[in-house]
C-alpha cells in the first residue's frame, strides 16, 4: 500500500486507513417500462446489495465482466446516481462504522429509539443522498471523477483552461492571474504545460484528453477520486503512461482511489484491495495479492484465466467461463453464478428457470407449453395442450441427462395429465463471508452456507 504522510500537498489531515467512504447494502434498480402509459413492469437489478470499504490512502479496484454493474455502482459513490436502496457514508469513524454495522443488523422494527437516532444523525452529517448542504459541500469538492471516454466528458467548445479552472471558479478558490497559474500548475502535475491552455479538447492525443480530465478532477485537491476505466480506450503504451501519473499524484497528493476496470492485469498493478463483481454483487473481496493467488470464487478463477500470465505454470489449467450473463432484471436465486459454474453443487440454488431454460436448450421443451403458473421461484407447473407432451417433460426432467447438481436439487417432478409440477429445493442467497483475514467470498465451497 502506498505510504502517504500526514500532512498532504493541500495541507488537510489525511491519515492513512480512516474510512473515506462506507457503503452498505447499495442497491441501484431501474425500471422496465412498457405500453402506452409506460407502466413499471420489472426492475433491473443493476446493483444489488453491495457493502464496501475504501479507506484512506489506499486503492479498490472493482472489476467484473461488461454489465455486472461497477459502473453504475461507482456512478452511485461519486453521487451521479441515487441508491434505490442502502447507504453509501463519507467520512465516518471506524467507531461510527461499528456501530452502522451493529443497528443494520437488527430488524426495522427491532430497533430501539437510540438506534434510530444514530442513523438519523448519520444520515444528516455523512450520507452521501441526504447529507445536510454543509456536508454535501465538503462532500462535492472531496470526491471527483475521471470518466472511461475523456472526449465525452470535457466541453468541446471550451479551452482547456476553462475546463480545468471551473471547479475553481465554482468553489470561487481563485480569479484572474491566480487562476490561470493554477490551471498550469494542475497541467504541470499531470505532464502538460503553459503551452495547452489555448487549445480545445480536439487538438489533442486520447492519453492528453485523459490528463486533462486527471487535471481537472486535481483541482478542488480531493481526498477521493472514482476512476471509471480511465485506460480502456488508449493504446498500452499511453497506458502506462496514464498509470505512471496516477501512481505519482496519490503518492504526491495523498489520494484514495476507485479504479473501476474490467483489465485485470491493469487492477492487479494499481490496486491494494479488489472487488470482484457478477450481476450486481460482490463475489469476492480480498488484497491484490490473495486474489491473484489464492482465488476463492470460481468466476474469480473464471476472470483470471480469460487474463492469462505468460509466467503462470502452464501445467495448472482453470476452467473458462461458458454461457452468457443471465437477465438482470431475472438473476438466479442462491449463487448467481450458479448456471455457468463448472463447480456447482446441488446447494447452490437451482431453480424453475433453470429447468426451463436446460429443456430449452436442450430442445426439449415442446410447443405446446400453453403456460407456466408459478408458485414461487422454487416452484412451479408447466400447463401443456397434451398429456403426451407433459409425459415426455416428465421422463426428461427424471433422466440421467439431467446436469447431476441439479437433479440433485430437484426435489419433485409430478406429471398429472396435461401438467408438469416441478418444485427445488429452496436456497437462501449467498452472503459474503470471511473465509480468511480480510478475504471474503460467497461461494458455498469457502462459505457455511448450507
Amino acid at each position: 500500500m502506498t505510504t502517504l504522510s500526514v500532512e498532504t500537498r493541500g495541507g488537510s489531515d489525511r491519515r492513512e486507513g480512516i474510512p473515506v467512504m462506507t457503503v452498505r447494502r447499495v442497491r441501484k434498480h431501474f425500471p422496465i417500462k412498457e405500453g402506452a402509459m409506460q407502466r413499471v413492469v420489472g426492475q433491473v437489478r443493476a446493483v444489488d446489495g453491495v457493502s464496501l470499504d475504501i479507506r484512506r490512502g489506499e486503492t479498490v479496484g472493482l472489476v467484473g465482466e461488461s454489465g455486472c454493474g461497477k459502473t453504475t455502482l461507482g456512478r452511485c459513490i461519486s453521487g451521479l446516481l441515487t441508491p434505490t436502496h442502502g447507504g453509501i457514508y463519507f467520512r465516518i469513524s471506524d467507531e461510527q462504522e461499528s456501530e452502522l454495522d451493529r443497528v443494520l443488523a437488527v430488524a426495522d422494527d427491532a430497533r430501539t429509539a437510540a438506534d434510530r437516532r444514530f442513523l438519523a444523525e448519520l444520515d444528516s452529517e455523512h450520507r452521501i443522498d441526504t447529507m445536510n448542504s454543509k456536508a454535501r459541500h465538503v462532500y462535492r469538492r472531496n470526491c471527483q471523477v475521471v470518466f472511461q471516454d475523456a472526449f465525452s466528458s470535457l466541453n468541446p467548445r471550451q479551452l482547456v483552461k476553462d475546463i480545468v479552472a471551473r471547479p475553481l471558479r465554482v468553489y470561487r478558490e481563485a480569479s484572474g492571474p491566480e487562476l490561470t497559474e493554477r490551471v498550469v500548475d494542475l497541467l504541470d502535475s499531470v505532464g502538460l504545460g503553459r503551452q495547452h491552455l489555448y487549445r480545445y479538447p480536439h487538438q489533442f492525443s486520447g492519453g492528453q484528453r485523459q490528463r486533462i480530465s486527471i487535471a481537472r478532477a486535481l483541482a478542488l485537491d480531493p481526498e477521493f477520486i472514482v476512476l471509471d476505466e480511465p485506460t480502456s480506450a488508449l493504446d498500452v503504451s499511453v497506458q502506462a503512461q496514464i498509470l505512471n501519473v496516477l501512481h505519482e499524484l496519490q503518492r504526491e497528493w495523498g489520494l484514495t482511489y476507485l479504479f473501476i476496470s474490467h483489465d485485470l492485469g491493469v487492477v492487479r498493478l494499481m490496486a491494494d484491495r479488489i472487488a470482484v463483481m457478477y450481476l450486481g454483487q460482490v463475489v469476492e473481496q480480498g488484497t491484490a495479492t490473495e486474489l491473484f493467488e489464492h482465488p476463492l470464487h470460481p468466476y474469480t478463477e473464471a476472470l483470471l484465466a480469460a487474463n492469462p500470465d505468460i509466467h503462470a505454470d502452464p501445467s495448472h489449467r482453470i476452467q473458462g467461463l461458458e454461457g452468457t450473463v443471465p437477465d438482470p432484471a431475472n438473476p438466479p436465486q442462491g449463487c448467481r453464478f450458479h448456471t455457468r459454474c463448472p463447480v456447482a453443487t446441488p446447494l447452490c440454488g437451482w431453480e424453475v428457470d433453470d429447468a426451463v431454460a436446460w429443456l430449452s436448450d436442450s430442445r426439449d421443451l415442446p410447443d405446446t407449453l400453453s403456460g407456466v403458473e408459478r408458485h414461487s421461484d422454487f416452484e412451479a407447473t408447466l400447463a401443456f395442450d397434451d398429456e403426451a407432451s407433459a409425459a415426455a417433460v416428465g421422463s426428461r426432467l427424471a433422466s440421467d441427462e439431467v446436469p447431476a447438481a441439479m437433479a440433485a436439487a430437484l426435489a419433485e417432478v409430478e406429471v398429472d395429465l396435461g401438467q408438469v409440477r416441478i418444485r427445488f429445493t429452496e436456497r437462501q442467497p449467498m452472503e459474503l463471508q470471511e473465509v480468511e483475514d480480510g478475504h471474503l467470498s460467497a461461494c458455498i465451497l469457502h462459505t457455511d452456507q448450507s
